[in-house]
């Protein structure tokens, strides 16, 4: 028995610690957390679809729209320390993909449309600036027979 067939395997193990994580930090989010997700829930910003905490790589995304790719971190006081970390991370998701925008805590607190704007204007950029052409299965190829 090989080891994607079996449902005990340490690949579904790893999904759901993951799964597991992310449900403890959605319970324990901060107030700013709370707050942003109440106007990016349910398709509310621009009818973009976000999911909260979720995981990419080894990390958890604060906030992540898929299809836009686009995530939104919020930072506490406790960043300030973790400079480095912060760093990393933003350097993995930006390497999967994805654009990255930081707000601290306060910012969505007190400024909150400026920040939901800003996340909206982001939503609306292109999602990179050299798209890879699509390619692979499903990707429509000329198969006409054209002479010049």
């Amino acid at each position: 028995m090989s080891v994607e067939s079996d449902p005990s395997g340490p690949l579904s193990r790893v999904r759901e610690r993951a799964r597991v994580r992310a449900r403890s930090l959605r319970k324990d989010a901060t107030d700013a957390e709370s707050l942003l997700w109440f106007h990016l829930r349910d398709r509310r910003l621009g009818n973009h679809k976000f999911r909260r905490q979720r995981p990419i790589g080894p990390y958890f995304a604060d906030f992540a729209c898929l299809e836009a790719k686009l995530i939104v971190e919020l930072d506490g006081g406790q960043h300030v320390e973790a400079v480095d970390y912060d760093e990393t991370r933003t350097g993995f998701m930006v390497a999967q993909g994805f654009r990255v925008l930081r707000f601290w805590n306060n910012e969505v607190l007190a400024q909150t449309s400026a920040v939901l704007e800003r996340i909206l204007q982001a939503l609306q950029e292109d999602p990179h600036p050299n798209p890879l052409p699509q390619a692979g299965e499903g990707a429509r190829q000329d198969t006409r027979n054209i002479t010049p």
